[in-house]
């Protein structure tokens, strides 16, 4: 019966999860991951050893490539991941808390279908979940802490295959510190959490002693072959962290002030809310994403139930201190270094409240409460009544956080489809597919997709560059189309950051007949530029258009009056052109240089 409990439970997880990808799609960092999966060889060293904002995940990586090999900026495959992973995720967190648990009873193993209730339905997971590159980050990071917590604990246990053990627990955490460097916290949660089940767990004493060793002495030694592998892993993987990414997060000039703002702002109103199945109340500032807003009454509730049940613990499990100590200072600093990674001038206290820094933290809580039920309680009269009662009001509490967490999981999912980037790249992948023949130029993303801050990961050449059977990118055209907002094709234009004049000849007496220098109306910085030029020429032929710096664009002119765009880099105060086929003579007409745009905005 319990077990079909649990597997009802997982069940509905897993349902909740298919239902949250289904909805949403592509959210920033994961057009970064698209753009250079898309621009670099997937397999290739410096893709997968590529410092992302700090972060080392070749792992990441290497599944990102090839997803967006599979089907580009199409979001199915990455849903896939997403729900595979997550119902790995659940199935390990199970296996885990049965062997911590350590006891068949009936009444522990209903204890243990609480402990599983409340991290499949604590919000602390949703946000890294439905966002894909947090995912691929976060998800292997909860399957491997689970994973490794359950074998370091059989190892310690007796009567299992020490080398399948050894092996599988390797390749499980080399996977998961590949996919994230906050793996890294694996090792010491898992040796942790084996001393605390050593405390009270049945550990084997068959090494030819008739002494029972200390909680210490029986984690180190029951599972040394594991130790004496993941310790060498984890130093070398460190090091490894270190040289990629000089150890160094995200940009700017990080402050202990705000690194403790931003690290109690996470405690106190988003892991506290969540206790009580909050916050409820979402808001999203595009490009931002979703961040949880909990009343006061919310987070007041939530040190309550936190203050009742560590109360209730100590009391009846009363060996089972260390393990409500241990499990809260791993909650408060695993946030420390992130807080002050992300610390900055620039940084605003909320993002602590958009909850994606949390799922390693939720593990560990259900890890500590899957602990304190191998604490063995005492027996005292009337205990069997007041444990029915305490039964009663757990379940009644779980129920209440599955309930109370369905709801704010609804507004947050309601948020995180407030979302414009999977409807624009659906529309601008159909439009660069409807005309195969024609040539665009590159132009960044909207700014509520991507940002600057991520050139050249925000340009259209990048996000788009694997989609097959699409309009190709040039350099050269005489009709010029972009990408609206919307993501459709529309006619396009040229913002006028500087402006030329007409030459001095005229089509009948054209002037450029060698190389020639067009003044600019000011200066231009080094940037990728598009030159808008109308012209006529004297015949069909070849030129050259190029600005300092730059590599001379090749242009195919025709005879008569027309116009041509050309995209170059470079800077500088003047354009260069020089005729290279013989005999031609060509008049430039005015124009302007910029960057491309639509054209019904720049007229």
């Amino acid at each position: 019966m319990v077990g079909l409990v649990a597997v009802g439970l997982i069940a509905a997880y897993v349902a909740t999860r298919i239902v949250l990808v289904a909805t949403g799609g592509f959210y920033w960092d994961d057009l970064i991951l698209i753009g250079r999966a898309s621009t670099h060889n997937v397999f290739g060293w410096e893709y997968l050893t590529h410092n992302h904002d700090g972060h080392f995940m070749p792992g990441a990586f290497l599944v990102a490539g090839l997803t967006t090999l599979l089907a580009p900026t199409h979001w199915w495959p990455a849903a896939v991941t997403l729900v595979v992973l997550a119902t790995a995720v659940a199935l390990a967190v199970w296996r885990m808390i049965r062997i911590l648990s350590d006891s068949d009873s009936a009444r522990s193993q209903w204890a243990q279908v609480l402990v599983l209730a409340f991290f499949l339905f604590t919000p602390m997971t949703v946000p890294s979940y439905v966002w894909w590159s947090a995912g691929l980050n976060s998800l292997p990071m909860q399957f491997a802490m689970a994973w490794l917590i359950g074998d370091a604990v059989l190892l310690c246990r007796g009567g299992v295959s020490t080398r399948l053990i050894v092996v599988r627990s390797s390749l499980i955490y080399l996977a998961a510190l590949a996919c994230f460097e906050k793996s890294l916290y694996i090792l010491p949660v898992v040796f942790l959490s084996t001393v605390l089940w050593c405390r009270f767990g049945r550990v084997r004493t068959d090494r030819g002693s008739s002494s029972i060793p200390g909680p210490l002495a029986a984690a180190f030694v029951g599972a040394r072959p594991l130790w004496q592998v993941l310790a060498p892993l984890t130093v070398v993987w460190a090091v490894v962290f270190l040289s990629v990414t000089g150890g160094q997060g995200a940009a700017g000039q990080h402050s202990v002030g705000q690194t403790l703002h931003l690290t109690w702002r996470t405690i106190n109103n988003a892991v506290i809310p969540s206790l009580v199945g909050g916050p409820w109340t979402w808001d999203r500032w595009i490009p931002s994403p979703p961040m949880g807003f909990a009343p006061l009454w919310q987070i007041l509730a939530g040190w309550a139930v936190l203050a009742i049940v560590v109360g209730v613990i100590v009391k009846l499990r009363r060996g089972a201190w260390p393990i409500v100590v241990a499990a809260a200072a791993y909650v408060v600093a695993a946030q420390i270094p992130v807080m002050w990674n992300r610390s900055s001038a620039n940084t605003a206290l909320e993002l602590a409240q958009t909850m994606r820094y949390l799922p390693d933290s939720a593990l560990v809580m259900a890890a500590a409460l899957a602990l304190v039920l191998a604490v063995p309680a005492p027996e005292r009269a009337g205990t069997a009544e007041r444990r029915g009662a305490l039964r009663v009001g757990a379940g009644a509490a779980v129920a209440v956080l599955v309930v109370s967490s369905g709801w704010g999981l609804l507004h947050f999912s309601q948020s995180w489809r407030n979302n414009p980037t999977p409807e624009y790249l659906r529309t601008a992948r159909a439009s660069l597919q409807s005309d195969t023949g024609r040539t665009m130029f590159d132009q960044a993303l909207p700014l509520e997709i991507l940002t600057p801050v991520a050139n050249p990961e925000n340009q259209i050449s990048h996000t788009f560059g694997r989609v097959r059977n699409r309009a190709r990118f040039g350099t050269v055209t005489d009709d010029l189309k972009v990408l609206d907002k919307r993501g459709r094709l529309v006619a396009g234009g040229v913002t006028p950051a500087r402006t030329f004049a007409a030459g001095a000849g005229s089509c009948a007496a054209p002037e450029v007949r060698g190389v020639t220098r067009v003044p600019l109306s000011g200066p231009l910085l080094n940037w990728t530029w598009t030159i808008a030029m109308g012209y006529c020429a004297n015949r069909d032929g070849q030129m050259t258009v190029a600005l300092v710096g730059g590599t001379p664009m090749v242009v195919d002119v025709r005879a008569g009056l027309h116009v041509v765009y050309v995209q170059t880099t470079g800077r500088g105060t003047a354009i260069t052109l020089r005729p290279l086929t013989p005999g031609l003579a060509v008049h430039t007409g005015a124009g302007r240089v910029g960057e491309v745009a639509e054209g019904e905005l720049v007229k």
